[in-house]
């Protein structure tokens, strides 16, 4: 937990033009887009089984509640900004492009349940929402809303593949250890499995072929990322070898993807488990710069 506060810190004293904002909780309604009103009601009001809370990881608290309600609630916000869907000066903002949740990528978790210290699909949420919000803006004047997930946590996202199985109008990619955690997983609609071991070469190599593929079967209007830190061949829970260089070109692979085509981008931080902490923030770090130069290309859109 102490990689939050540390990420926060070094962003406002490093990344200057990074606006930072207090994350806003989900409500009972948005939460709803993605999860069953018995399980929201069992989270919040602490009436999860036994079985339920070992599945999620973690003992159940008011604080634990608030928490993935504002995990939640901050990919939304990010979503929201990214789009221009935000409140600005008329009745929506403009599009920034790019944004973040300094926390979230909370994917292991379901419609009914959550799992792999996930509570809330943060990102399924806001995908919902953002689709729908979309439409009542954008009604009579664009095509609904498609959604990218670019998941390269190094853990397959079976959440939101489940979630998201039958759904058209999302396309679920997962970059993924073959041989680690979920080890019963879900379909998405592009799954790339790695061995153990990947180094950097290996894994840019199939990062482009899967975003090729993406880009041919699906043209979306949003993109979300999970940049998980847990690929670093530092992390304890990874099994994968990339380096510093490596994930940051990664990074920028993903990033650039989307900015040729001038779709924005909304971005979680997702897992990160380094046997040196102060190693995970720096992965993350090395994010949020990629994700600053990006945003900075935006801006010069409308300069």
């Amino acid at each position: 937990m102490a990689k939050y506060a540390r990420l926060r810190e070094r962003i406002g004293t490093e990344l200057l033009k990074v606006a930072l904002r207090e994350a806003p909780g989900a409500t009972d309604g948005e939460l709803a887009m993605v999860h069953s009103p018995v399980y929201i009601n069992g989270v919040t009001s602490g009436g999860l089984t036994a079985v339920a809370i070992r599945e999620i990881g973690f003992p159940w608290s008011q604080e634990m509640v608030e928490r993935s309600r504002r995990s939640a609630g901050a990919t939304i916000a990010a979503a929201r900004v990214a789009l221009g869907l935000h409140q600005g000066q008329g009745a929506h903002g403009q599009p920034e492009g790019v944004s973040a949740n300094m926390a979230g990528g909370t994917h292991h978790a379901s419609a009914e349940k959550g799992g792999g210290f996930c509570v809330f699909n943060d990102v399924a949420v806001a995908a919902r929402l953002m689709q729908a919000e979309w439409a009542r803006r954008y009604r009579h004047e664009r095509p609904a809303l498609k959604v990218a997930i670019i998941d390269l946590d190094v853990h397959q996202g079976n959440g939101t593949a489940s979630i998201f199985q039958h759904d058209k109008r999302v396309f679920t990619l997962s970059m993924h250890g073959k041989h680690n955690f979920p080890f019963r997983k879900e379909a998405s609609d592009l799954d790339v499995d790695l061995p153990d071991g990947c180094n950097d070469s290996e894994y840019l190599q199939a990062l482009e072929h899967a975003l090729d593929e993406m880009g041919r079967r699906f043209q979306p209007g949003l993109v979300i990322y999970l940049a998980g830190a847990d690929p670093f061949e530092g992390d304890r829970l990874g099994r994968l070898s990339l380096s510093f260089d490596g994930l940051e070109a990664r990074d920028r692979r993903v990033f650039d993807w989307a900015w040729q085509r001038r779709i924005p981008l909304a971005m979680a931080m997702a897992g990160g488990y380094g046997v040196h902490i102060d190693e995970t923030v720096q992965v993350q770090m090395n994010t949020y710069r990629v994700a600053l130069s990006y945003w900075e290309k935006w801006q010069g859109l409308t300069a």
